[in-house]
């Protein structure tokens, strides 16, 4: 296939949080030293002006928590002369007054605040500590400054039955757009799966409350609702397919096709501080491994889906089957398809209140609390 120019690029600048979240997508191996040597602020400011030379539009800047970093400001504005639209992800406790108003002087773009839930006492439950009034105080901040404000909510089966007070609470500080994205399986929302996976009951209801919603709110804010793929019966294109439009950085400036690559064995990743970004997107081992691969299975599919789905995830294939070149087993045709629907019938029998402890992220060892 012939390579286009990628479209986003994900920089996570640092792996620190001051949140503990039971699905963050930060690989389990966070407290590894190769990510404590992150990337200076000439490194990053030279990546962000080689992607706006490649074509990127998009630039999510992201973690861990961007900003811990002391030079967030310094990069945006980079990151605007640049060309870049840039997005901060954020937590929001650490986005106080004096940094929003030094980011909006550098020139961000939009801001998107992470909310665990509409209750104060479970939103910082599943955070793992005290957030929740810093969270909202930092998107009315948000609002106030002008910003577009995105609110993302991670649904599963302990926030879920609360989603009408989550849209409510979006509506009420503001946002422009609602990412309802129920957690996906991977780093560690793997660990926590039997603690998340919600009832097809429960998404059932959520998703007639995102309909109705949406015919109530109108086009004055977005409503992104997104399936958990274990419940779905053909796959998702991995990151809309493996190094086909967006790369990741991380903080120590390894270039993947998604936050979960680093789990695959065998795969080498360049970094930006050997090779230009351009070389590492067309050139590198990694970037090139799976974009023309066609799993087996994919080869006879009856629906004929490969140009849609492109096999699923390989990362969530390797996961579930120990294989990255098996097909996605969320795939009906999956030889390994039991692996999902057995995980879902396990779900319902438990219901609605579940069971199992969460392991919280942390940058040093799983922890249980």
């Amino acid at each position: 296939m012939s390579v286009s120019n990628p479209l986003l690029l994900i920089a996570e600048l640092s792996y620190k949080c001051p949140l503990h979240c039971p699905y963050c997508s930060n690989p389990m191996t966070i407290g590894d030293a190769k990510y404590a040597d992150e990337l200076s602020t000439e490194d990053w400011s030279r990546v962000f002006r080689e992607a706006g030379e490649l074509g990127v539009l998009q630039l999510a800047l992201t973690g861990g928590e961007p900003l811990v970093r002391k030079d967030a400001e310094e990069l945006t504005r980079v990151a605007k002369e640049a060309g870049l639209y840039s997005n901060l992800i954020t937590a929001g406790t650490p986005f106080t007054r004096t940094r929003a108003e030094a980011l909006k002087e550098a020139g961000l773009d939009n801001v998107q605040i992470s909310i665990q839930d509409s209750d104060p006492v479970s939103s910082d439950h599943i955070a793992g500590t005290k957030s929740f009034a810093k969270k909202i105080e930092a998107a009315h901040l948000a609002r106030e400054l002008g910003f577009p404000l995105t609110i993302n909510v991670v649904l599963h089966r302990k926030n879920l039955d609360r989603i009408e007070e989550i849209i409510a609470l979006a509506e009420e500080l503001g946002a422009r757009r609602v990412e309802l994205a129920n957690s996906q399986y991977q780093g560690w929302a793997a660990v926590n799966r039997e603690a998340l996976m919600p009832t097809r009951e429960q998404l059932e209801h959520g998703e007639q409350v995102v309909i109705a919603a949406r015919e109530r709110i109108g086009p004055k804010m977005e409503l992104l609702w997104v399936l958990p793929d274990y419940y779905e019966d053909t796959p998702k294109p991995c990151m809309g397919g493996w190094a086909r439009d967006a790369m990741v950085i991380t903080p120590n400036g390894d270039v993947l096709p998604c936050q979960a690559a680093s789990s695959i064995p065998g795969l080498e990743f360049d970094n930006v501080r050997d090779r230009p970004l351009a070389e590492i997107w067309f050139e590198s081992d990694a970037m090139n491994r799976f974009r023309d691969f066609v799993p087996e299975v994919c080869k006879t599919c009856p629906l004929g889906r490969f140009e849609v789905d492109l096999g699923g995830c390989r990362c969530q294939a390797l996961a579930l089957t120990g294989d990255a070149g098996n097909v996605d087993p969320v795939c009906q045709f999956s030889p390994h398809h039991a692996l999902v629907t057995d995980a879902v019938a396990s779900a319902n029998r438990l219901g609605r209140n579940g069971d199992g402890e969460f392991v919280y992220r942390t940058e040093k060892a799983t922890a249980r609390v």
